[in-house]
């Protein structure tokens, strides 16, 4: 009897889920090489040095203090100003800082006058911060003043 002598076929390998995954690693680590390019700093053993957190050096002004005399006289630091003058100190301290503010101390007694040609004065160089000064009444022990 003869002896059948078929040849089997070889084994194919099948080599498309092999090529997806080497894309795959590929993708993997060209994504992580992306991210050690970014934080290069970290890669040598350097201990930074720690520093309190910075605050800023420029705060708002205090108010510019322009006192009314009951004469009608005004001064801005001890210096006494025409209407032209008081102006153009406004302009200075509002080209310095945009939202300076202002404090009108005006007398009492004084001409009324005087003070709303200083709250004129902001009014013409666009100051919106100004405000008047006054003594709280004191109230004696009963409650009456």
């Amino acid at each position: 009897m003869p002896l059948k002598t078929d040849t089997l076929e070889d084994p194919m390998l099948n080599l498309t889920p092999m090529i997806d995954v080497v894309f795959l690693l590929i993708i993997f680590f060209m994504v992580g090489a992306r991210f050690t390019e970014e934080k290069h700093d970290q890669r040598f053993d350097v201990e930074l040095p720690t520093a309190s957190a910075l605050q800023t050096m420029s705060r708002t002004p205090d108010p510019l203090v322009i006192t009314v005399y009951r004469s009608g006289r005004i001064t801005i630091k001890d210096r006494e100003l025409d209407q032209t003058g008081l102006v153009q100190e406004l302009k200075a301290a509002k080209d310095a800082y945009a939202d300076q503010a202002v404090l009108i101390r005006g007398d009492g007694e004084g001409q009324y006058q005087a003070v709303i040609d200083v709250m004129n004065a902001c009014h013409q160089v666009q100051i919106k911060k100004f405000s008047l000064a006054f003594q709280p009444l004191e109230t004696g022990a009963s409650g009456s003043p």
